[in-house]
């Protein structure tokens, strides 16, 4: 069974992905029982993905689909719960921290994930990392799909810095 571990966190200062390049991402939600079901596209690459509930430990299976199969999915089936954002892969210690900028209706919001090998797992955490929000399921993807607005109360970077 494959497992996803990870922690997400919102983020206080947008300098760690300052002149990086960043990878544009548009995910649309299937469904989100009992299982989500996410058709994601990144760049030119797409995927079909399923994953449990829970907080920071989920089973996980992604699969590599046709990107024409992956638009035609989010077009047809999604019925606008969709994500759109650009990921900035920041190295740190021995893990990748990925930031996520979001666009559209989250405008504004930017989180930070970690991919760990166990929950208790220790790594260094930066200073621009702010409070955690993985046990909160307003910051689930799938959650933000449906959500009209970022969620609040949230710490939402200076809109000069985005």
């Amino acid at each position: 069974m494959a497992k996803e571990i990870e922690r997400k966190f919102l983020v206080r200062d947008l300098g760690a992905i300052e002149g990086r390049l960043g990878a544009r991402i548009v995910q649309g939600y299937v469904a989100a029982e009992p299982m989500t079901v996410r058709v994601r596209i990144k760049e030119a690459e797409a995927f079909l993905t399923l994953k449990s509930k829970g907080g920071i430990e989920r089973d996980e299976y992604e699969f590599p689909i046709d990107l024409r199969v992956a638009r035609e999915l989010i077009e047809r089936h999604c019925g606008g719960r969709v994500v759109q954002k650009t990921r900035y892969r920041i190295p740190n210690g021995i893990h990748t921290i990925e930031v996520d900028v979001f666009e559209g209706h989250l405008a504004g919001l930017v989180l930070a994930e970690i991919e760990l090998d166990h929950a208790e797992q220790a790594f260094e955490r930066p200073d621009w990392l702010g409070e955690e929000v993985s046990h909160d399921p307003r910051y689930a993807n799938s959650a933000l799909a449906v959500a009209a607005t970022p969620p609040f109360p949230a710490y939402l970077p200076p809109a000069a810095a985005c």
